[in-house]
């Protein structure tokens, strides 16, 4: 048992498939295909079951997965272990962030930070979750910061919850109704933003598997330009509540419970290479952002608390 045949296995076990698995470690597929059976050889069982669902994990397979986890879970602290006995790199600390986790997120922690590491030179390159992912992959980022990521080549956290909110102006349009079925929400004026990105997929995915075409109103290239498009009421708009919190807690903005669909659940998400070891102003990085959401989810809970008290 090889540490490449264990990270195969779990990348075809995430991605459901050998030419997915494949793309994702960028290796060719017959080499996924050897790393998996010299596994199987190995263990002398299969761990993949085929149906018309597609590639499943066997009762084996399901056995194996988390002890798979921990072991390259234990190899990255190995490897983590050693690499500290090195003197520190220079160079800044390279963060990769979606869009909206930069505009809407790292600023106040930023802040937070550089009181606690002053010298820490940090650069920060943003994109979409997608871009983020390649950047950590490629080592041009020490961590990235995405909404709902995973993949086997990388550590994932999720900090919080960020889910995609239907959001309109309070005073103009449907919002009022503050409840709608999709259908009706099909008609309604929307705006959209960042064509191709996982949200602007996502929110088009909900109608689609409805059999519903949106009435696209707008489309616009920012989350920041499509909330400015929603306070003067030009649309609704699927809008990550961390893009939103402030002007719902103000009232600028109000949501629209669908009564019909699932809401749209996402997760902030911090990510760092399993197999490249972190510098010390990245654990650095990572102790301090894990207090912060910590923190403020202490405090967002206190907070409903005492709505909910009066």
């Amino acid at each position: 048992m090889e540490i490449d045949q264990i990270k195969t296995f779990l990348a075809v076990a995430t991605f459901g498939g050998f030419h997915r698995a494949a793309e994702g470690l960028r290796i060719s597929q017959p080499a996924v295909s050897a790393r998996i059976k010299a596994l199987e050889e190995s263990l002398g069982t299969s761990l993949f079951a085929r149906s018309r669902s597609g590639l499943t994990l066997s009762e084996a397979g399901r056995i194996l997965r988390p002890y798979a986890e921990e072991l390259l879970r234990t190899a990255s602290l190995a490897s983590q272990a050693v690499h500290e006995l090195k003197p520190a790199s220079a160079g800044p600390l390279q963060i990769a962030a979606a869009h909206s986790i930069s505009v809407y997120f790292l600023p106040d922690f930023l802040k937070r930070f550089q009181r606690v590491y002053p010298k820490v030179v940090i650069s920060i390159r943003a994109g979409h979750s997608k871009e983020v992912l390649e950047m950590v992959l490629n080592q041009e980022a020490d961590i990235g910061l995405a909404r709902s990521l995973n993949h086997p080549e990388v550590e994932t956290l999720s900090l919080r919850d960020d889910p995609l909110l239907l959001v309109g102006h309070p005073k103009h349009g449907p919002t009022r109704a503050r409840r709608a079925r999709l259908e009706e929400v099909a008609n309604w004026p929307l705006v959209f933003y960042e064509r191709g990105s996982s949200d602007w997929t996502l929110t088009h995915g909900l109608f689609r598997r409805a059999g519903l075409v949106p009435n696209v109103a707008l489309e616009v290239d920012t989350i920041e330009t499509a909330k400015r498009m929603v306070d003067r009421g030009l649309g609704m708009a699927f809008l990550p509540q961390l893009a939103v919190g402030q002007e719902l807690r103000s009232g600028k903005l109000a949501t629209v419970k669908l009564l019909d669909a699932e809401p749209l659940g996402r997760s902030l998400d911090i990510i760092h290479s399993r197999h490249r070891p972190l510098r010390k102003e990245a654990q650095a990085f990572l102790h301090v952002i894990k207090e912060a959401v910590k923190e403020s989810s202490t405090i967002r809970k206190s907070t409903r608390r005492s709505i909910r008290r009066s």
